[in-house]
């Protein structure tokens, strides 16, 4: 079977780290989607001179730029067999991607996270508050769904079909535990693959505030907390 597999990278200001990102992404990749989050630098046209298609989300919030990705993939006449999710600050690795669609080609998995392993990663490039927020998420997934994932790595792949039965909703910082979360219910097959984390260019719109920890925080574990008792 031909795999034809799409990445979106939601982008907000990674003018410096957004064509790195785009020239390290294997050629099995069809189209390259940056969505361009109401940045205020160079990131367009720095993503366009890369070979990257270049969408507009001016809404800020990663959900909402994934949003606007998987509408415009929606609207095009052949669709992919695979969604490749990945960030645009260059802290993973794009080379990677190989390995993270292979249990999808080869093993008929479904949904497959990137994990950001601890053996694997770059000093700094999470914080302590990442570490703590992975590590209590995941492990009431654990608790409530006796899931085995170990991270809500941004880095995944999944099938295009069981991303549109997902049904996505989300608009900002829950998007990743949100997927996670409807795959347990809907029964879709996963695993992780370990990946290779960086200090990622750039400051953190997310872990690098206060704000955005707490904000990031509350939508998680709102998230968890709403499927374990429905």
């Amino acid at each position: 079977m031909n795999h034809r597999i799409k990445v979106i990278i939601p982008a907000y200001n990674e003018q410096d780290s957004i064509a790195k990102v785009i020239k390290d992404i294997p050629p099995l990749v069809e189209e390259v989607i940056v969505v361009n989050n109401n940045s205020t630098d160079l990131t367009a046209s720095n993503a366009k001179n890369a070979g990257a298609t270049v969408l507009s989300e001016n809404k800020k919030g990663y959900g909402y730029a994934c949003l606007k990705g998987l509408d415009y993939i929606a609207n095009q006449k052949v669709k992919p067999n695979i969604i490749v999710f990945l960030d645009g600050d260059y802290s993973d690795y794009p080379e990677e991607l190989t390995a993270l669609v292979n249990p999808i080609i080869y093993n008929n998995i479904d949904f497959v996270i990137g994990a950001r392993v601890k053996r694997l990663r770059e000093q700094g490039a999470m914080t302590p508050q990442q570490v703590f927020g992975n590590w209590l998420a995941t492990s009431l997934m654990a608790l409530f769904f006796k899931a085995s994932f170990t991270d809500l790595g941004p880095f995944r792949a999944i099938k295009y079909d069981k991303l549109k039965e997902l049904n996505m909703v989300d608009k900002t910082y829950g998007w990743t535990v949100e997927m996670q979360l409807k795959a347990l219910k809907q029964k879709l097959s996963y695993t992780e693959i370990p990946v290779k984390y960086r200090n990622r260019i750039g400051v953190s719109k997310v872990s690098g505030t206060v704000k955005g920890t707490i904000m990031a925080g509350v939508k998680i574990l709102g998230w968890i907390f709403k499927y374990s008792f429905k």
